[in-house]
């Protein structure tokens, strides 16, 4: 049975993937383990690991939850000279979406959910 699940991201410096990331996040990483390593606990029991090395370039995309998408999108593009992203949405699709990437080539997302009941009530089951 998985109760946890860690995804590693790789950046080939380190010390301006922890800034960028920290950024990124708004917080610094709660895990150092060792050197090369720093890791957030995005949710319990799901870590987002920092690992120095080569980027897998093409992976992804990985998409973080936010309440508010384009808000999210303006702040990085401030803050992280992150290039402009389009949003986009279906119809059968519950929720918005945008992809950028770091600046190693990682590929990484937002989602906000369009029903704001239902994003609190997958808020509210995921956090309490």
């Amino acid at each position: 049975m998985v109760f946890e699940m860690t995804v590693q991201v790789r950046v080939s410096n380190m010390k301006e993937g922890v800034a960028w990331y920290s950024e990124l996040f708004e917080r610094k990483p709660d895990f150092a383990p060792h050197d090369g390593i720093v890791e957030w606990e995005m949710l319990p029991g799901s870590w987002l690991q920092l690992a120095e090395g080569t980027a897998t370039v093409g992976s992804g995309p990985l998409r973080f939850g936010v309440e508010d998408l384009e808000a999210e999108r303006n702040r990085i593009m401030q803050r992280l000279n992150v290039d402009y992203f389009e949003i986009h949405s279906r119809e059968e699709v519950p929720v918005s979406w945008g992809t950028f990437a770091d600046p190693w080539g990682n590929r990484l997302g937002f989602f906000e959910y369009i029903n704001k009941e239902e994003q609190a009530e997958r808020k509210e089951a995921i956090l309490g």
